[in-house]
């Protein structure tokens, strides 16, 4: 939408009421644009730091790394692996995240917002986080189930306390189909960079 007046009026209005709440609610130990998070949590952050990379505006952009550094965080086991926040029960400020059930599109949004948070930063930590939660659809999760079927081409959707969801709906679907496509797209640009992330996750592994 470059040169659209009105679409960038309205992004400047959208963006500086999302850096308005983030800045009302943020603390030290809650980084966060609301008092819970819910769904689709990493769109936030990323929505903010690429209207603050469009906008020039260093606010933003800060701010939006900020949340998505500190989210990344919330969603990385212990063990390493991505865990995004279960949807029995979110993660209430004060609380504990809710652990199950884990949702495709979480991955996505950290995927799509890592790739875009590399590209403004050139902080190559980001790639790793993309890699991270992508591999949680090939299994590298709480229950070491694969979410994308080999067999269909689908994704399941999502991980109950105990298995994975055999359905395989559409924007479960999706939500595999476009991380892969981004991973791979970033790849055909940027080989050597990718090389680099990966011998750091495999030492990193060796180590665990």
């Amino acid at each position: 939408f470059g040169g659209d007046r009105v679409a960038e009026q309205t992004r400047q209005t959208l963006a500086e009421g999302l850096l308005a709440l983030y800045q009302a609610h943020r603390a030290d130990d809650w980084r966060w644009f609301a008092d819970e998070l819910t769904y689709d949590n990493a769109a936030l952050a990323h929505a903010l730091l690429l209207s603050g990379s469009a906008m020039e505006r260093a606010d933003m952009r800060a701010a939006g790394l900020e949340a998505l550094e500190w989210l990344a965080t919330v969603q990385r086991a212990d063990e390493g692996h991505f865990v995004p926040v279960g949807c029995w029960g979110f993660y209430p400020r004060g609380g504990t995240p809710s652990r199950f059930d884990q949702q495709p599109l979480e991955a996505q949004a950290m995927v799509l917002a890592a790739l875009d948070a590399h590209q403004i930063s050139g902080d190559e930590r980001w790639l790793e986080e993309a890699h991270r939660a992508f591999e949680w659809f090939l299994g590298r999760n709480d229950l070491r189930l694969p979410l994308y079927d080999a067999a269909t081409g689908g994704c399941r959707d999502g991980l109950l306390v105990d298995r994975a969801n055999q359905n395989q709906g559409a924007e479960s679907t999706l939500a595999f189909l476009i991380s892969l496509l981004e991973l791979r797209r970033f790849s055909e640009r940027h080989t050597a960079v990718l090389t680099r992330v990966a011998a750091r996750q495999r030492r990193s592994t060796s180590v665990r």
